[in-house]
């Protein structure tokens, strides 16, 4: 699997275009393609900017959880685009075409960084299953909840593309890590919390009607 360097837009909006724009074009290559969101918000804000360009895609969120299996077979054919969130279809394998195994499988756009690493990889992992060919490519802006969560505004004014693919990268992974820290920290004072309850309450361990 080819994974891009991550590819920096100077606002939202112009992330989203050039998000489109490479969708447009591996749609037009014969590629299928899946674009990662964090939020409905943001599927819908994509989706409605794909159809306004004339672009055909399908959405993938808690919304259209009834429609999930249907869309999820048929993202692996040629010239389908599918923007989902992180929970959406994950646990079900996107089965290729002949015609877009032979044009370079599934291309995986992740639109928005994630808080974890582990939600990223899952996504990348979406492609290229079981030795089938794939490529991922990565965008950032300034208003991204990574971005923000690496002191943006000390870094505006040098410009976030000024600093280059391998700094980006480096912060993004420094503060994903940040991050899975502070989340298996809470973790585990819930469950001291939960122990301390069950020592604390008698009733949890049957001590009275």
């Amino acid at each position: 699997v080819q994974v891009a360097p991550w590819r920096w837009a100077a606002d939202e909006a112009s992330k989203w275009r050039a998000v489109a724009g490479e969708a447009r074009r591996l749609q037009a290559a014969g590629r299928a393609v899946l674009i990662g969101v964090r939020s409905v918000r943001a599927s819908e804000a994509l989706h409605a900017l794909m159809q306004a360009q004339g672009v055909s895609a399908e959405v993938l969120n808690a919304k259209s959880h009834a429609q999930e299996a249907a869309l999820v077979a048929a993202a692996g054919e040629a010239g389908r685009i599918i923007i989902a969130t992180n929970m959406a279809g994950r646990g079900t394998d996107i089965r290729l075409s002949d015609a877009v195994r032979q044009r370079g499988g599934l291309h995986v756009i992740i639109a928005e960084a994630n808080d974890s690493a582990r939600i990223d990889r899952q996504l990348m992992g979406r492609c290229g299953r079981q030795g089938e060919p794939g490529s991922v490519s990565r965008w950032l802006c300034p208003s991204d909840a990574v971005v923000q969560g690496v002191a943006w505004p000390r870094l505006g004014a040098l410009g976030g593309a000024a600093l280059g693919a391998a700094w980006w990268s480096w912060r993004i992974k420094r503060s994903q890590r940040r991050h899975e820290a502070l989340a298996s920290a809470r973790r585990e004072a819930v469950l001291r919390a939960d122990a301390w309850m069950a020592r604390a309450l008698p009733f949890q361990r049957g001590d009275v009607a």
